[in-house]
């Protein structure tokens, strides 16, 4: 049998997504810049692609902008709003709980004199409001948060974090990563108080190479790409249709019976953990005292295992067909420490240990259930090979 738990690092692209790409790219394929009626038709793809995603999010379609993914809405939101707004300060405020797509153009920008603070986050991996409150200065001018850390799942409090920012000043721009948020909560860009969303299609059954960038409508940012001036100068070079088509499609059906799905992975986590639950030395990273699931992300669980290397357990699991990852897939052949475990106080001795597993909502109880067995049984063994 095949289980395969790393969805927050990849998802399956759906049957439809990869019907509609195919008609993009061997039927509909004109350049949307052309003016007959095969541009038309791959502008109109285009223009239905924005009208969906802006309706997930209740937006006006002129404020989505389509990217290669996560990595380049990160970059273009961080450094495009920073090198826009510099003449009204030069401060700006992320925390130690990023990913690298935020924290490395976060240090670019540093480096060209920008000054940077970094919050640090409770043993539940929420930002410290207080540490916020005390971070903002009449200079600040950008602050960005993970909604969804992509490790552990902790869930930030968007609304209240940006009503700290704006009762500062409401010209400070305010930047969310929702790139594992994204499909799994209802997100209201304008309700929450959010100028910049980061999405990625990949995280939801659309593909590779997809996502977009939310910037509320009146937001000043600068292109980081210069070319034709396609997507209003925004984001030159000629678009990725069909990923875009892809993308939307992939929207279209997220959103469809939505609650029913988040619903689903909830159960999915509740199984996964009762099952590992009578495994002694397991430490589920990041879940709240109260043991309530349901205040993290419904899709990752992070679990340490005592006396086990994570990447040992992980080509353990391998070898009998179930796919976990060991930590941000994005980084993950760079062995190192999670800076994410260690910004919410893991022991050092737990740091080499965790495991993430992450679901999808097509992601089956048997898959689960497999998953948890196999875990229970190599566990125990490698904890006695390394005891050697």
């Amino acid at each position: 049998m095949e289980s395969y738990l790393d969805n927050a690092a990849t998802t399956r692209a759906l049957a439809s997504v990869k019907d509609v790409m195919n008609q993009v790219l061997t039927e509909d394929y004109g350049n949307p810049s052309s003016l007959h009626i095969k541009g038309m038709q791959a502008e109109n793809y285009i223009k239905d692609a924005k009208e969906t995603i802006a309706k997930s999010l209740k937006a006006d379609p002129k404020e989505i902008i389509f990217t290669s993914g996560g990595t380049e809405s990160n970059n273009m939101a961080l450094i495009g709003a920073a090198l826009a707004n510099r003449r009204s300060g030069n401060h700006i405020i992320t925390t130690r709980f990023e990913h690298a797509s935020v924290l490395n153009p976060v240090l670019f920008l540093q480096e060209m004199g920008f000054r940077v603070t970094f919050l640090p986050v409770d043993a539940e991996g929420h930002v410290i409001l207080a540490e916020l409150e005390e971070a903002l200065t009449d200079d600040t001018i950008l602050v960005s948060v993970m909604h969804v850390n992509n490790e552990i799942g902790a869930v930030q409090d968007i609304k209240t974090i940006s009503g700290i920012v704006k009762a500062k000043n409401p010209e400070i721009l305010f930047h969310v990563d929702a790139i594992q948020s994204y499909g799994k909560y209802t997100i209201c860009p304008k309700r929450e108080g959010i100028d910049l969303l980061s999405v990625s299609g990949h995280k939801l059954h659309g593909p590779k190479g997809s996502g977009f960038l939310y910037v509320r409508d009146k937001v000043k940012i600068k292109p980081i790409l210069y070319g034709g001036g396609q997507q209003k100068g925004m984001r030159s070079g000629t678009e990725n249709v069909p990923a875009i088509a892809g993308l939307a499609e992939a929207v279209r059906v997220y959103y469809t019976d939505h609650e029913e799905k988040v619903n689903h992975m909830y159960e999915l986590k509740a199984r996964l953990l009762k099952g590992l639950s009578e495994l002694p030395g397991v430490h589920v990273n990041g879940l709240p005292a109260d043991g309530d699931i349901r205040k993290t992300a419904p899709h990752i669980v992070n679990i340490g295992f005592e006396g086990v290397r994570s990447e040992v357990l992980l080509h353990a699991l391998e070898e009998k067909g179930v796919y976990v990852s060991s930590g941000s897939a994005c980084s993950s052949n760079h062995p190192a420490l999670s800076g994410t475990l260690q910004a919410i106080g893991v022991e050092q001795a737990m740091l080499d240990s965790a495991i993430r597993f992450s679901f999808s909502v097509y992601t089956t109880d048997e898959e689960v259930d497999y998953a948890a067995e196999q875990v229970k049984a190599l566990v125990p063994m490698l904890r006695r090979y390394r005891r050697k």
